[in-house]
């Protein structure tokens, strides 16, 4: 059964469960609403912002409601890396496209200059600092980041023409502590740290989903508890059970998800059988 029928099977707007949630429908991590909003008043500042947690937390989900926020500014430019992993020719290729911006890697201080005059043009023009943010940030090499603090620093570093927000895990704190990334790390102002969710937490996530796919109804709340007290404290772990127990009710055509429902999926000995099925 494809995600379509699903959807049409329980009056669903869009799989809760799945990635591809809305950025309007996105849950606000517990704990994350002042940093976010903190980031769209540093759109005329400039500066570095970071977002670190372990993985599956929502660091990711976090950005990506931050750059919806970020996107109703009016006139503010908001770019997206999509390849952090790259070396520094890559990096500047990226960056232009990303600027609007035609830049020659082989002539790199060609292109320091002219990202640096786009940049300025834009803080002239709008009075705001252009945006980058960055997911996996902990994927980006060191001549990167050293190379994205000196691009954006201007005047002996008393102004920045660039705001940037580094997403990443657990390593990237340990790399700005680093003799090469202490200058960056020294930079960084606010910082958003997520934490395993609470059961409780992890609850409340299952309920607002729900709500907003609209069929709130879907899940027992004895499920609920249920899921939210097997994931982990990991929202990752907890949309996944969600997503296999989706399936399988619409499988069966259930009207409605229970406690059993999970019990038959993820007990031990069912998980086994499932096991063997796939082998």
């Amino acid at each position: 059964m494809n995600n379509t029928d699903i959807r049409s099977l329980y009056g669903l707007k869009y799989n809760p469960f799945l990635p591809d949630v809305p950025s309007q429908a996105l849950f606000t991590i517990p704990g994350s609403e002042p940093f976010i909003l903190r980031m769209a008043s540093m759109a005329d500042q400039g500066g570095f912002a970071l977002i670190t947690g372990e993985p599956g937390l929502g660091k990711s989900k976090t950005l990506q409601k931050i750059a919806h926020r970020l996107e109703q500014i009016p006139d503010l430019t908001v770019g997206v890396m999509q390849r952090p992993q790259s070396k520094l020719a890559d990096f500047y290729r990226e960056m232009g496209q990303l600027f609007h911006v035609d830049l020659t890697p082989a002539n790199r201080y060609g292109g320091f200059k002219t990202l640096r005059e786009r940049w300025k043009a834009h803080c002239q023009s709008t009075l705001l600092r252009p945006v980058l943010l960055i997911d996996e940030a902990q994927q980006v090499s060191t001549d990167c980041l050293t190379e994205l603090r000196l691009l954006q620093s201007h005047h002996f570093d008393s102004q920045s023409l660039l705001f940037t927000i580094l997403c990443g895990d657990n390593r990237l704190p340990d790399r700005f502590r680093t003799a090469e990334l202490l200058p960056l790390g020294s930079r960084i102002g606010p910082r958003l740290i997520l934490s395993p969710l609470m059961p409780e937490q992890l609850s409340a996530y299952l309920n607002f989903a729900l709500e907003q796919a609209g069929n709130s109804q879907l899940m027992s709340e004895e499920l609920k508890n249920t899921l939210a007290a097997h994931a982990a404290n990991n929202l990752r772990v907890l949309n996944q059970m969600a997503a296999e127990l989706l399936v399988a009710a619409a499988q069966r055509n259930l009207p409605r998800m229970d406690e059993s429902l999970f019990f038959e999926l993820f007990s031990p000995a069912s998980t086994k059988s499932h096991r063997k099925q796939r082998l």
